[in-house]
């Protein structure tokens, strides 16, 4: 569904992502993971549309998407969440939902109704209470369920999961279960192992905007070159040496 194909993105003298090239395929969950400041934000803007790569090219359903205005891919089928969420404060939570059901449904009592069946499915209650009075897990659901309602064939999460704490991470998995189970296909950002390990088939890891490692989850977290990426140089042969010692 999803192909990114040897995308690099300079900004200045800074080389965010250097020639990165994944898949996604229709109907998966695919995680993107590595280290704090290894492009991996820098590449959803570019496959949203909100920054143009500097080279390579993204393709969606095998048509060519590269530099395409968010808003056209929008209506294309690919919605974003981002990491900090603002909701539109003055508004109510279901109106903050059904800002983004109006892409598809222009009159206001659909718009309404398309955004309560999407906050059913992301367990998001109290629907007319202001969206600023919401938890953080709450916001969290509302920026979720405020880029699903604008239908999307492909949702790009970008840590949906940061800031909760175990038990509403808990929570949520089961959310993004049931939302593939509808038909959406979701690559995301995500630091919280756990729910990697728990919902993605696939995982691309990268680290100083280049690709390190891809594949199935419990092969990515024994690799050596994932290990050093997170805990640091000699991390992968520190912790070898312990365990033939243990």
């Amino acid at each position: 569904m999803l192909s990114v194909e040897a995308v690099s993105k300079r900004f200045g003298g800074l080389l965010a992502v250097s020639d990165v090239t994944m898949r996604v395929a229709p109907g998966s969950i695919s995680g993107l993971i590595g280290p704090n400041g290894a492009g991996k934000t820098t590449l959803f803007t570019m496959i949203s549309g909100f920054e143009r790569p500097t080279s390579g090219r993204i393709l969606f359903d095998g048509r060519d998407i590269t530099g395409t205005a968010p808003e056209v891919l929008a209506a294309a089928g690919i919605a974003r969440t981002f990491q900090i969420v603002q909701p539109f404060a003055g508004l109510s939570v279901i109106e903050n939902v059904a800002v983004g059901a109006y892409l598809r449904h222009p009159g206001r009592r659909e718009a309404l109704a398309r955004a309560e069946a999407v906050a059913d499915l992301v367990g998001l209650g109290s629907l007319g209470q202001p969206a600023s009075s919401l938890t953080v897990a709450g916001r969290k659901r509302l920026e979720l369920a405020r880029a699903l309602a604008t239908e999307p064939r492909l949702l790009l999460l970008d840590e949906v999961l940061a800031g909760l704490n175990p038990s509403e991470i808990r929570d949520i998995i089961p959310v993004v279960q049931a939302i593939r189970a509808s038909g959406v296909t979701i690559l995301m950002i995500e630091h919280v192992m756990q729910a990697v390990m728990s919902l993605c088939e696939h995982v691309h890891v990268i680290a100083n905007g280049q690709t390190i490692a891809s594949g199935a989850p419990s092969a990515i977290v024994g690799d050596p070159k994932v290990v050093e990426a997170y805990l640091g140089h000699g991390a992968a042969e520190r912790l070898a040496g312990r365990a033939a010692h243990g």
